[in-house]
């Protein structure tokens, strides 16, 4: 098995891992509902899922009744 002869350095190991950076994700604005949402995801906007500006799907309306 190979192992290090030294401990590595802090310094070293934070330049190692400077590559490893938080990314802003990417936005688009939707062209019917002018929403704002990741892209390629289907996102909710008034009981609609909307997927490239068409209506994919629409939520069910729940009915309780009373007796």
């Amino acid at each position: 098995m190979a192992h290090p002869k030294r401990r590595q350095s802090s310094t070293r190991r934070d330049k190692r891992r400077t590559h490893y950076k938080a990314e802003v994700p990417q936005l688009a604005k939707d062209a019917t509902s002018g929403e704002m949402h990741l892209y390629h995801r289907a996102h909710w906007h008034e009981g609609k899922l909307y997927y490239r500006g068409k209506v994919v799907m629409e939520k069910a309306v729940e009915t309780t009744e009373e007796n």
